[in-house]
């Protein structure tokens, strides 16, 4: 009789262990998985002279002309913000003409979520998750992933699609975007990701893109 309980006992926790392993599974896919209605891209800032001098330029246009290219694509949505352009000027040309239906919120915080139009475009989208490019990593898209995280989102750096004037800030700004719960992340990593499959026109278009 000892050993039939044991052995049911057994069963049951096994049984309760397995289900909470898969329920935790389904959590953490659920928490980290992008998928294009919970996504919504922020380009911060990307504007005149100083967005030359960034740590590999010519790279990072590049590769958020890309990430804009494909956001268009998958029909992720895009908010567009530029740092007191009347002194920094507008975003640079190659970026802005990939955005012809959008104009730019202008701010004079560094963090996007201390600026109230930014917040409400933010909030009316609606989106869980949020993709950060744009510069400079250690000052504004860090200070603005780091109040999406206190507020609850996941927010993901595109590592290939931010930077700072030297590559020792762009670590660090990287890497304190994760000690504070964030994601780093990259332009083929966010395009597979949300794509889930290789079927259909859009990653056709994506591949012919990234090749």
């Amino acid at each position: 009789m000892e050993g039939q309980l044991l052995h049911k006992f057994h069963i049951s926790a096994c049984s309760s262990v397995t289900e909470a392993v898969t329920y935790n599974k389904k959590k953490f896919k659920e928490k980290n998985m992008l998928t294009i209605e919970n996504t919504v891209l922020l380009l911060i800032d990307v504007q005149g002279k100083l967005a030359q001098i960034m740590y590999e330029s010519d790279k990072l246009f590049a590769d958020l002309e890309i990430m804009l290219k494909a956001m268009k694509i998958l029909d992720v949505p895009v908010i567009w913000m530029e740092q007191v352009p009347e002194s920094l000027g507008p975003t640079s040309d190659r970026l802005a003409a990939l955005l012809p239906d959008l104009k730019p919120i202008a701010k004079n915080t560094f963090s996007c979520c201390s600026n109230q139009e930014f917040m409400d475009r933010f909030d009316s989208l609606g989106r869980s998750k949020v993709l950060l490019t744009g510069i400079e990593t250690h000052i504004c898209v860090y200070q603005t992933g780091m109040d999406l995280i206190r507020a609850g989102y996941d927010v993901q750096a595109v590592a290939d699609c931010v930077s700072s004037r030297t590559k020792e800030n762009k670590e660090i700004g990287l890497d304190r975007i994760r000690q504070a719960g964030g994601f780093v992340t990259s332009n083929e990593m966010v395009f597979f990701e949300l794509m889930k499959a290789a079927k259909g026109d859009a990653f056709k278009q994506i591949v012919k893109l990234i090749k």
